[in-house]
């Protein structure tokens, strides 16, 4: 199998998707190829991660494979999410931003010197994580998107991009769904992390480990507020955006410092 064409294949489709995304939100238009195409883009993605799975015989969490692979996911719960919610517009950010990751995963495929081989509790944890990076990746993206429509709705000037997207409250209740479910995983990776690592300085993990603990903090704080005081808005906004910075900081810091900069596998 050519797995160099298929991921060529899944770039191609993302960025097709990307265009007619553009395309129907500048003309207004009602179908949407996009995300037939942006299933296309996102399918052949996981058919190239499960051939490099296979190859390696198992997962590889390199810089750019572990981005590659949440963007896919980031990707495929986007699209799941449409056939509900009317949310396809945010895959103008990512869509392109897929393929992006996924073409440096291709040019700098990650070569670690030892072959690492995962029990079913630490596979658990780094799956946990990864889920949950992705579902408040989104839930970060959504709160973008929301202070955009915010601003412009005040204005009194809104833009064919934001008069195409569902009505503030729906847009709310999406962002917080995203992060309950974010948090679940989130919570069962922290759980998990705590049982079964056993030197966190030998493997790098304190600042991860501490930025993820702040981020749980700030996103169960934003649900509890949420809930008891009715928090919404410029407050959840700030919230989301700020617990998951800390959450991309402490997933790729790391990783960025070590692999990419210090050239340490």
């Amino acid at each position: 199998m050519n797995i160099t064409a298929i991921g060529i294949f899944s770039i191609l489709g993302y960025l097709a998707a990307t265009g007619f995304l553009i395309r129907e939100t500048v003309t207004e238009n009602t179908q949407k190829p996009s995300i037939y195409l942006g299933w296309l883009g996102a399918s052949a993605h996981g058919v190239y991660t499960l051939v490099i799975i296979e190859r390696q015989s198992g997962l590889n969490f390199g810089f750019f494979d572990t981005a590659s692979l949440v963007s896919m996911l980031v990707a495929l719960l986007i699209l799941f999410a449409t056939f509900d919610k009317p949310v396809e517009k945010l895959g103008i950010a990512v869509f392109p931003t897929a393929a992006i990751l996924l073409g440096l995963d291709m040019l700098f495929p990650f070569q670690a010197q030892t072959s690492l081989r995962y029990d079913w509790p630490m596979s658990i944890h780094i799956l946990t994580s990864i889920s949950a990076f992705s579902l408040l990746n989104v839930a970060a993206l959504q709160a973008m998107l929301l202070a955009i429509q915010d601003r412009q709705l005040r204005s009194h000037q809104p833009k064919r991009v934001i008069r195409s997207l569902p009505p503030l409250q729906a847009m709310e209740s999406l962002l917080f769904q995203m992060i309950g479910a974010g948090l679940f995983f989130l919570t069962i990776s922290l759980v998990s992390g705590a049982l079964f690592i056993d030197d966190l300085f030998a493997q790098h993990l304190v600042h991860k480990t501490v930025l993820s603990i702040v981020a749980w903090i700030i996103f169960s704080g934003l649900l509890l507020g949420r809930i008891r005081y009715g928090w919404r808005g410029q407050i959840a906004i700030r919230w989301t955006l700020t617990g998951f910075v800390l959450l991309l900081l402490a997933y790729f810091g790391s990783k960025l410092v070590l692999e990419i900069i210090l050239q340490r596998r």
